[in-house]
């Protein structure tokens, strides 16, 4: 099996070059069809011909479409994303400045979502159809069923314009803009790393209720999800074996149905993580987050195509790198995968 690793490594590695190059193409194709002007949006639509015709030679759209692609391939290895029509800057450092917010946010709302969702679908399972059951069950439903828009904007009227608990719109309040040095682009480390306890709690109450808000959801999918799997492994014979030998709850718990849904929950893990970051764009407007969602949300109301693309094109990187570390996961909490590669 050590002598194998090397191999599988190396398969996986192609499979996500492969994966790779196929959204290439797809982002390139999606690109060529979406019904845009990449052109007006820059010069505008009542440009002069000849500035438009000068404009579209010079962003390659006059080249055949297989010299375009070649083009965009080599651009792409490059590093180089296209110049943002909104802000006039390169794609790959706009994507640099808001990607960070965004992450921010996911992460924390990933963590809340796992804190109370994996225990709470637990506990519904293990006191299946009781009072607790329901309250759970009734949660999930409601998480799946409220338009996050609305939520977010209810959340905004009851806990800041009303009851005053958390920050407003925007990651911090103006008067702490730019004292901060951004070293990771995340805002609550680098106050911590700057030694700005205070801007630190600003930037946290900020943070909180957007996370919140984003975390519901996928909280509602992750007690679903545990609870199912909870409920299939509380019908398995080692189970009823273990309790009929007087092992008590939270030891069959820990000792046997988490390690036994530890590889589920990877997954669902990963799905819920990968869908906050993309899915955030509702919560980013909603709360005037400058992350990755209101930047692509901006980039197609004009028809910023180097952007929209360029957004497309990190999010399913980032899906596929979520992948590869569940698969990594999948190897390091169950042995029987790894004997079955």
């Amino acid at each position: 099996m050590t002598r194998d690793l090397p191999l599988k490594l190396l398969r996986r590695l192609f499979g996500l070059l492969l994966s790779l190059f196929v959204l290439l193409c797809l982002t390139f194709v999606i690109g060529r069809l979406m019904p845009s002007d990449p052109v007006g949006a820059i010069v505008g639509e009542l440009a002069d011909p000849a500035a438009y015709a000068a404009m579209r030679a010079k962003m390659g759209l006059d080249l055949p479409i297989p010299e375009q692609f070649w083009v965009y391939l080599k651009n792409m290895a490059q590093g180089d994303l296209g110049t943002a029509v909104l802000t006039g800057n390169p794609v790959a450092s706009d994507l640099a400045a808001a990607f960070p917010a965004t992450l921010e946010l996911a992460t924390l709302a990933i963590i809340l979502s796992v804190a109370v969702g994996v225990p709470l679908g637990l506990l519904a399972a293990l006191y299946r159809d009781t009072l607790l059951d329901q309250i759970a069950r009734v949660l999930a439903l409601l998480g799946h069923s409220l338009p996050v828009f609305w939520f977010g904007i209810v959340g905004l009227i009851v806990f800041y314009a009303g009851l005053q608990w958390v920050g407003g719109p925007g990651r911090i309040d103006v008067f702490y803009e730019d004292i901060v040095e951004p070293r990771t682009g995340a805002i609550l480390i680098d106050s911590l790393l700057a030694g700005e306890h205070e801007i630190f709690w600003n930037a946290l109450g900020h943070l909180i209720l957007p996370a919140c808000i984003l975390a519901y959801a996928s909280m509602a999918y992750i007690v679903r999800m545990t609870r199912s799997f909870t409920l299939e492994q509380l019908g398995q014979d080692y189970i009823v074996a273990a309790r009929a030998k007087g092992l008590r709850l939270p030891g069959v718990v820990w000792g046997h149905i988490l390690p036994n849904i530890a590889v589920q929950l990877v997954t669902i893990l990963a799905i819920s993580y990968g869908h906050l970051l993309e899915g955030a764009v509702l919560v980013e407007i909603v709360f005037s987050w400058p992350g990755i969602g209101q930047y692509m949300t901006n980039a197609l109301m004009i028809g910023d195509m180097n952007a929209i693309l360029a957004c497309t094109l990190l999010i399913g990187l980032i899906f596929m790198i979520l992948n590869v570390l569940a698969d990594a996961a999948y190897l390091a909490l169950d042995p029987r995968t790894r004997e079955a590669r």
